[in-house]
């Protein structure tokens, strides 16, 4: 397999139907920059192919510093945030900037382009905010749910409390607030009918599939094993509620308590990269754990082509288990066996291409792992099982019809 995919038989077809023709789109989301966000990049690429006119608020990131550009036909505008949030005082200056500067550029955007229709995506669940004065106007809002953030704050602070029933407030002003609800999965479809008590027809379920034009399968590179016998790979965040540190003392077993010859290659960005760093020290691992920061797709695809087994550690709590992680699928989108604490939506994602410790459970994670290390034959087994079920169902192409029928509703309400 050479990891080329040429055919997106649906986005074709809108491309010729326009099926969305004369819509005005703006898309505002807060914690990445565009085209980064591959989740939104894959809608604003689909909106377009569809006909609609789309800009996009986002923040500025390291390689993405211009305050416009147009890519693709998109018009992304972009804004400073300060630096990574942490504590309270953190995140109230980091979302206040945000609304700030997205209600200033908003209005910026409907003299110069115009839209008809504002696509929140969170988090915070803050930008029903920015949108209320636009629904005045008769503007739609669709609120296009990325985290669950009660559980996400649950997940990072480990307490509930005032800021807690913030959350839980704003998560259901946010729903009340959204004509249509885009959910990432099932379980978050559900929380839509039950949190935010909406209805079953006003809430579509758009996965984050990967795009399997842009994912490209390299030759390995053996340069990423610092020498040794395999390879674990992890891409994502790098933050703390993530599980890395799970990840490290798996590591810490594998390589001390069983003396096993096995590089980490963990790639990713994020506020917890330098204790996590510290931590491999600390652990003894600093030879054994390749940290490369945010890396550029081409050295991502590399180090996913050369890996044997990829995991994902995060911990099994409400907001994982009910999550789904991109990274899943970019794994199986790589023929990838995967190895991953037993959670609802990881499951649904990976099935049979993975295998799924028990939570939190660092030594079963290092046998899992160890286990597929060994058995070469059943990891690519498991990675094949994986590709093909990208391919077949969960693939973008798979949820182009649904995005423009949540579109489609939100025009006929």
């Amino acid at each position: 397999m050479d990891g080329q995919f040429t055919e997106m038989p649906r986005m074709e077809a809108v491309r010729v139907d326009k099926p969305l023709a004369g819509r005005k789109v703006l898309i505002i989301v807060e914690n990445l920059p565009l085209p980064f966000d591959r989740r939104v990049w894959h809608e604003c690429r689909t909106l377009t192919a569809a006909g609609a006119q789309v800009c996009v608020i986002c923040p500025t990131g390291k390689g993405y510093e211009a305050r416009y550009e147009e890519l693709d036909g998109v018009h992304i505008y972009r804004h400073k945030l300060p630096l990574d949030a942490k504590g309270a005082s953190g995140y109230l200056l980091e979302y206040g900037a945000a609304l700030f500067h997205e209600t200033r550029l908003a209005w910026k955007i409907l003299r110069k382009h115009g839209f008809d229709t504002l696509q929140g995506c969170n988090p915070p669940d803050l930008i029903f905010l920015v949108a209320w004065p636009f629904k005045l106007l008769g503007k739609k809002y669709i609120f296009d749910h990325h985290d669950i953030n009660p559980e996400l704050y649950e997940a990072k602070f480990n307490k509930r409390g005032f800021f807690w029933k913030l959350m839980v407030l704003f998560e259901k002003l946010n729903f009340w607030s959204a004509g249509v609800v885009i959910s990432t999965n099932q379980s978050y479809r559900q929380i839509a009918m039950e949190r935010g008590g909406k209805k079953s027809e006003d809430i579509f379920v758009v996965r984050s599939g990967p795009d399997l034009n842009r994912l490209h399968v390299m030759p390995p590179n053996p340069a990423w094993k610092n020498g040794r016998a395999a390879m674990v790979g992890y891409v994502g965040v790098m933050g703390d509620q993530e599980g890395i540190d799970l990840l490290l003392e798996a590591a810490r077993e594998i390589v001390f308590d069983r003396g096993r010859d096995v590089q980490f290659v963990l790639v990713g960005g994020g506020p917890a990269l330098e204790d996590l760093k510290a931590l491999a020290q600390k652990l003894g691992l600093a030879d054994h754990v390749t940290f490369t920061g945010r890396a550029p797709d081409a050295e991502l695809f590399e180090v996913l082509s050369s890996a044997d087994v990829c995991v994902n550690p995060d911990r099994v709590n409400p907001m994982n288990d009910k999550s789904t992680m991109n990274k899943i699928l970019e794994y199986m989108a790589f023929s990838k066996p995967i190895v991953q604490f037993e959670v609802t939506e990881g499951r649904y994602s990976a099935q049979d291409a993975s295998l799924y410790a028990a939570p939190n459970d660092t030594t079963d994670m290092a046998d899992k792992i160890l286990s597929l290390i060994d058995d070469p034959e059943r990891a690519a087994e498991m990675g094949r099982i994986g590709r093909d079920r990208v391919e077949t169902e969960l693939s973008w192409d798979y949820q182009v019809d649904t995005l423009i029928a949540a579109y489609q509703r939100a025009a006929s309400r």
